[in-house]
């Protein structure tokens, strides 16, 4: 199940989209910004039908 998720960059401020994949549970992964290419730590929690995503920057 896949759902979309605005955010914005912890550096450059840019407001971008991710896809999240709520099929395979509690993720923490790291995607570079689309914009200013620095890494955003994301953190998805989901039980399947509920979730929350929060982005971080590098060393938070």
């Amino acid at each position: 199940m896949l759902e979309t998720e605005r955010y914005e960059c912890p550096y450059c401020g840019e407001e971008a989209e991710a896809v999240l994949d709520l099929s395979g549970g509690d993720q923490t992964y790291i995607e570079d910004c689309p914009v200013c290419c620095r890494p955003i730590t994301f953190v998805l929690q989901t039980d399947g039908q509920e979730w929350l995503l929060e982005v971080h920057s590098e060393n938070e």
